[in-house]
């Protein structure tokens, strides 16, 4: 079975918070992560986040996907990557 990955953010506030990615992908050569704010397989809730970061960037750097289009467009794309797999995904 694939280990589990796990990421923190650090918020504005400086308070951190970890989630488990469930999928990632690449589109238009931006990195895309669908995360779960859940540690067991019980009902959580998922986010879209896309990368931000530079080259030149110590730690990877991610905002949450907030535009309704592109949100609409990546869940479609997550549903259908993860559609194999035991997590139903909601809107």
């Amino acid at each position: 079975m694939e280990e589990d990955k796990t990421i923190t953010l650090e918020t504005e506030d400086g308070e951190r918070e970890e989630f488990t990615v469930l999928e990632e992908t690449r589109i238009g050569g931006v990195n895309y992560l669908l995360v779960t704010d859940s540690e067991e397989e019980e009902d959580g809730q998922c986010y879209i986040l896309k990368d931000l970061s530079k080259a030149e960037d110590a730690d990877a750097v991610y905002e949450f996907v907030e535009n309704d289009a592109e949100l609409d467009y990546l869940f479609d794309i997550f549903s259908e990557l993860m559609e194999d797999t035991d997590v139903d995904l909601e809107r």
